[in-house]
């Protein structure tokens, strides 16, 4: 262990050394750093379905997505064109109800009734994100203020519910059906973000519905997804 910290600790002079050498190639490198554009963000959301029918109440949902961006800045502008690629997870956890999407059922995925706790629907999309973006500090990715605009396109990799239930026994039990086939293969989302420095609030909102045939069921489910995104280095 001493070892290690030695090693991590010479290391780091190192780094401050060769940092303060003007011309150096790791005063170049921090430098770069320091003047990046986005790369990573890192996004932790409520999420919820609009236009879901009123018997239909949920918990607290959670979502989490992560991309890998990169940023296009216009010459002598504060605004910016970016893309990427991520993936998204969401869970929404049903009240008293389920939803049935076993192989068994008919081409249309319903909703019955539930005396089970939990009943969770998750879904899995890889997604491009692009982005329009605004930054007070253009020359520094880390600092002012942001805003963006923009749209995701994803496509869906899982979709499966969970339910738990205590089996006869006594025992927690869980019951898990995954099934894709209910669920549009594709997602189109409107983005927005605003913020300060690395940290912002976003709002995320599906422009086509989540089910397939939803004249047939009269469902026309929109997720949304409002939540705090980290950016930047």
């Amino acid at each position: 262990m001493k070892k290690i910290i030695f090693t991590l600790g010479l290391i780091a002079v190192s780094i401050g050394v060769f940092a303060q050498e003007g011309g150096s190639p790791m005063n170049k490198a921090v430098n770069k750093l320091t003047h990046s554009n986005d790369f990573l963000m890192i996004q932790l959301s409520y999420d919820g379905w609009a236009g879901k029918p009123d018997s239909l109440k949920s918990g607290l949902n959670r979502g989490f997505n992560i991309a890998l961006m990169y940023d296009f800045p216009f010459k002598k502008s504060k605004m910016s064109l970016a893309a990427g690629l991520g993936f998204s997870t969401s869970g929404v956890y049903l009240k008293d109800h389920y939803m049935e999407i076993g192989k068994n059922n008919s081409s249309v995925a319903s909703f019955p009734s539930s005396s089970y706790k939990k009943n969770k629907v998750a879904t899995t999309y890889l997604e491009i994100p692009i982005e329009l973006r605004y930054r007070s500090v253009p020359d520094n990715a880390n600092k002012g203020f942001k805003a963006a605009i923009g749209v995701k396109v994803g496509a869906l990799v899982d979709a499966h519910t969970k339910v738990k239930y205590t089996g006869a026994n006594g025992n927690k039990e869980f019951d898990k059906v995954s099934n894709k086939g209910f669920f549009n293969p594709w997602r189109f989302a409107a983005t927005a973000r605003v913020g300060y420095g690395n940290f912002a609030l976003f709002g995320a909102y599906s422009l086509n519905p989540l089910l397939k045939d939803n004249a047939a069921n009269n469902l026309d489910i929109r997720p949304y997804s409002i939540g705090i995104a980290l950016s930047g280095l």
